[in-house]
């Protein structure tokens, strides 16, 4: 039996909206869009943000949030522990954030997959120069 906390962290689905009134970078709070995109609902969209902004702030003061002190941080995201970690490995699969000795760090590993993915279908499927993009 797995155990929720070492769960397989796999892909996850991000919606894309094609209407440019939907682009994150036209929305007044695009880092809501985004977590809106990878979460189904609200409440979880902004637990989401929430830790994000918990990694964040921690690997910024030097202090990275360990993976031991996931009963803390369950508690100050108001969240049960199986919604914790759907949360959590959600975001690992988006490539947002990893976790090295034991302790969580924002990822670019997003960010170079939406690039990769854009400059392949720039150049490979409407078959323009990379240099144009």
């Amino acid at each position: 039996m797995t155990n929720v906390k070492n769960a397989p962290r796999t892909a996850t689905t991000i919606k894309i909206r094609s209407k440019s009134e939907h682009w994150i970078g036209h929305s007044k709070d695009p880092y809501h869009e985004l977590m809106l995109r990878l979460f189904q609902d609200e409440t979880t969209a902004i637990r989401g943000r929430l830790f994000l902004n918990m990694v964040e702030e921690r690997q910024n003061n030097d202090n990275p949030l360990r993976t031991k002190e996931w009963k803390d941080t369950m508690k100050e995201l108001e969240v049960s522990r199986s919604a914790f970690y759907a949360m959590r490995n959600k975001l690992f699969g988006a490539g947002l954030i990893i976790v090295k000795n034991g302790e969580y760090k924002l990822s670019g590993m997003f960010s170079r997959d939406l690039a990769d993915m854009s400059r392949w279908w720039w150049v490979a499927v409407l078959g323009n120069d990379p240099e144009t993009l």
